[in-house]
């Protein structure tokens, strides 16, 4: 379910996506999607706009095992 984000002064939408989703990458473009007009705004959306955060996938990086001894 999506969640409603009232923006507050100074923000960006790369520092709301980041301080909601950990991330600014492949999020940012989502979020922009969902919200139709946002990106007209420029970088920092009106104080007080609602902006919906859509839910993403989280992705969990996958590490390499390294053997030390075999």
């Amino acid at each position: 379910m999506a969640r409603r984000y009232t923006a507050k002064q100074g923000q960006t939408v790369d520092l709301i996506c980041l301080e909601h989703y950990g991330r600014t990458a492949s999020v940012t473009e989502l979020v922009l999607e969902a919200n139709p007009g946002l990106a007209e705004f420029g970088p920092f959306p009106p104080v007080g706009t609602v902006i919906v955060l859509p839910d993403v996938e989280v992705r969990t990086k996958e590490r390499e095992l390294v053997k030390l001894w075999d």
